[in-house]
């Protein structure tokens, strides 16, 4: 069915034999554009869904602050330019089926950012990585968890036929897989910062904050390390997926360039009317001995510190959601709630607005991006610091990875626990929130807690 005009488009709809999403998705390896948005840990409001595609229709990309839809130049914002294809390209939302039902899978890198904040004093985009790039898929595998089921869904939009496209896509998805090397493994990893290096960069982020110029900042380090020649970065994903499950996981290849993500957290998820961010902020080491392990949940939930970084990141978003949301709308149903994932424990609150008549999910990403609890507060000036002390670009990690629908829907996570892999190089940070009362050995400590599992991940074998 075509789209005429602004005419909705009721896409094709066709249900497959319910299998596990990554299984499928090593079948398209190869092909161009893989995306796999993978709930690897199951739960039934976060990890319910999950999504595979590739040979995306058209592709939306920014790099070096150029925009290009479909290889041509575009003028205006980026976000912009995305709402514009969004209300060209619009589908009908189908009850009853995984959210989202074609449109755009993706990512939107840390660096993007500069381009929302033309005050801030940052550094020109750099790097391996577009800052944004987003792929248009007219066809879809979607699952859902909780009932085993599975579909293709196809729209058509962009000059498809929706019944020969999801016969095509059909076809893809019933090649064996290939044979997969076993993770080899990497050794090697060098951070950008010493023990020492890293204590002295807390002290000054501490320093900036006894001086009034913000009330915290995240502050990571980078590991990188070459990779073997053939190294398998899919057969890693499977193995951190593994090893560290997560609602927000995610596979993305394209052009040499992968991304392997379990993250935790999400930027903004929306319905079509609620828009939903879950900021984290607050970690513990998981113990294996249950004991030991219910004493640092206790010792979280009752940490005064970690509330209140979790608390300040809370009233910035709510700030963040009412530059998009009905006045008074914005509400926070969960504060500083436990969550447990394989290797540590989160605070995570949860923070909801209903989005104002004529804004728009570009509007409600420019508001809201990059997400609080990986700047600081406030943010303008902690992304100043970040940029100063860090002193490389973060590229993908602390950006956002998910999908904007045709159908109007949305959910972006935030890619922490993010695995970079660009021009024979491997490379993931990780970060923590820096106050007023914090610990530089502490953080330095937190920072290798929320890379364990990576590390795990890279271990020959």
């Amino acid at each position: 069915m075509k789209k005429a005009g602004n005419t909705l488009v009721e896409p094709y709809v066709r249900e497959l034999p319910y299998a596990e999403p990554a299984d499928l998705a090593g079948r398209l390896t190869g092909r161009k554009s893989l995306a796999l948005l993978d709930s690897s840990m199951r739960h039934p409001g976060l990890g319910r869904y999950s999504y595979l595609s590739c040979d995306p229709a058209a592709s939306l990309i920014v790099r070096d602050g150029v925009i290009t839809w479909q290889g041509e130049a575009q003028a205006g914002p980026a976000l912009t330019v995305l709402d514009r294809i969004l209300a060209e390209n619009r589908t009908v939302h189908i009850g009853g089926l995984p959210p989202f039902q074609g449109g755009f899978m993706g990512y939107i890198g840390y660096e993007f950012g500069r381009s929302l904040e033309p005050r801030a004093r940052l550094p020109g985009p750099s790097g391996p990585c577009p800052e944004l790039m987003l792929h248009f898929y007219d066809v879809v595998a979607a699952f859902d968890h909780e009932r085993k089921r599975a579909f293709i869904i196809s729209n058509g939009l962009l000059g498809g036929n929706a019944e020969s496209r999801a016969d095509y896509f059909e076809g893809l998805l019933s090649v064996p897989s290939p044979p997969r090397s076993r993770c080899s493994g990497i050794t090697g990893w060098a951070s950008n910062f010493t023990r020492e290096g890293f204590e002295t960069a807390v002290k000054r982020t501490v320093d900036y904050i006894l001086a009034g110029d913000i009330f915290q900042a995240n502050i990571s380090q980078r590991f990188s390390a070459r990779m073997p020649e053939n190294f398998d970065v899919f057969a890693f994903y499977l193995r951190l997926r593994e090893l560290n499950p997560a609602p927000f996981s995610a596979f993305l290849e394209h052009d040499g360039l992968a991304t392997a993500s379990s993250s935790p957290e999400r930027l903004i998820g929306f319905d079509g009317c609620v828009a939903e961010a879950r900021p984290i902020k607050g970690t513990r080491r998981r113990d294996p001995d249950p004991a030991r392990d219910a004493a640092l949940q206790a010792e979280l939930l009752s940490s005064r510190k970690d509330r209140a970084e979790n608390v300040m990141i809370v009233d910035l978003l709510r700030n963040d959601l009412s530059r998009a949301c009905d006045p008074g709308s914005v509400t926070v149903p969960v504060l500083c709630g436990l969550e447990s994932y394989a290797s540590i424990h989160h605070l995570t609150s949860v923070v909801k607005g209903r989005l104002s008549g004529g804004r728009s999910r570009g509007e409600l990403l420019g508001a809201c991006f990059p997400g609080g609890s990986i700047t600081g507060a406030p943010k303008i000036r902690a992304m100043e610091i970040i940029a100063e002390i860090e002193g490389s670009p973060r590229g993908v990690y602390c950006g956002s990875i998910g999908f904007i629908g045709a159908n109007g829907t949305m959910d972006m996570n935030i890619a922490i626990r993010s695995v970079m892999f660009a021009g024979g190089i491997a490379s993931f940070q990780g970060g923590g929130g820096i106050t007023a009362g914090s610990g530089p050995a502490a953080e330095y400590d937190e920072t290798l807690a929320k890379v364990e599992r990576i590390m795990e991940a890279f271990e020959p074998g």
